[in-house]
């Protein structure tokens, strides 16, 4: 096996233009990991915040970008008993996935259903993961109750809603999206869609719920979305926020929220350990995989484009051009 592989680097921090393809060492997996050649990887908005040197990657991960692989496991560590060459598996990984070559955790693997390809395969982890661990594991959701989910066309979004479908049937899906994504986050069998560019989200949800409010709020915006957030929320309501990209700093009105006896939840899956991570995808397995085998979920995939555009396909993410996920594929030489 080679000791080199393609992988996209950087020249340093910045916009998209940074991104270009080169060659580095290859990876060694350690006693516990495993070796995967990487068939599809996808992109994910940490990865930009990485890109813009914001998001280091945590210790002893690799500074590739990419938290989610597809591929074929072609060398196992000395303690590796539960998988075997050639098996067909992705992975959450903490970096690298932007490249020929992979290590992930035996823990951290999910068997990719003979249904499923590699390209599809590459959408779970990020943000299947990410839907699930905050709306159902942190948040509780549960048939009977309303959610509302920011961001509509976007990866985590459109898994969050697929996961709603399949796992809680009875639970109301209200989301918010541009004026310009409306019509297909409708598509995908929501109970409402507010368009955040033409109306108070805060005052729709109000109607929508007869002044209730929503029971779990899973936002990424942030600071600009928090007091609106807050007064949507239900009494014993549950806000996740999962991301900041309006900003990390808001006022907000704690007299207000404990009469409400809310919750608020600041939640990101990367930097948890490698255990809880474990114990993360090991309770998704079970209750999603099979979902996925039979093709009842299936991720809503944007584009697919050569590792060699990655740089392409973080500019269409930044332009929130995509629906779903943007998908890279790798070549094998």
């Amino acid at each position: 096996m080679p000791s080199k592989m393609k992988a996209v680097v950087m020249d340093g921090f910045g916009s998209a233009d940074v991104l270009h393809m080169g060659t580095v060492e290859r990876p060694v997996p350690d006693d516990t990991q495993v070796l995967v050649q990487v068939a599809a990887t996808s992109v994910n908005r940490p990865d930009i915040v990485q890109r813009e040197g914001n998001y280091p990657p945590p210790p002893g991960e690799s500074d590739v970008l990419g938290l989610e692989i597809a591929g074929t496991v072609v060398e196992l560590g000395k303690y590796v008993t539960d998988w075997h060459l050639g098996d067909r598996v992705v992975a959450l990984v903490g970096g690298g996935g932007y490249a020929q070559f992979a290590t992930a955790y035996a823990a951290h693997l999910i068997r990719i259903p003979e249904s499923m390809s590699f390209q599809e395969a590459a959408c779970i982890c990020e943000t299947y993961i990410t839907a699930y661990l905050n709306l159902f594991r942190i948040a509780g959701l549960r048939n009977g109750q309303s959610v509302l989910l920011h961001g509509g066309g976007g990866g985590v979004n459109t898994a969050a809603i697929h996961l709603c479908h399949a796992l809680t049937p009875e639970v109301a899906v209200i989301v918010t999206a541009s004026s310009g994504k409306v019509e297909r986050v409708g598509a995908l069998g929501v109970d409402s869609v507010i368009d955040y560019q033409q109306r108070d989200f805060t005052e729709e949800v109000k109607q929508i719920t007869q002044g209730r409010g929503v029971d779990i709020i899973l936002d990424h915006i942030g600071a600009a979305y928090l007091t609106s957030n807050m007064k949507a929320l239900a009494t014993e309501g549950t806000l996740v926020i999962i991301g900041v990209m309006s900003g990390a700093r808001s006022e907000l009105n704690l007299a207000a929220m404990m009469v409400k006896r809310q919750r608020l939840v600041g939640s990101v899956l990367r930097p948890r350990s490698i255990s809880e991570k474990a114990e993360i995808i090991a309770e998704f397995t079970r209750a999603v995989m099979p979902f996925m085998a039979s093709r009842k979920i299936v991720p809503s995939i944007h584009q697919v484009l050569p590792l060699g555009e990655a740089a392409a396909a973080h500019q269409i993410m930044e332009a929130s051009m995509h629906f779903g996920k943007i998908v890279l594929q790798v070549e094998s030489s």
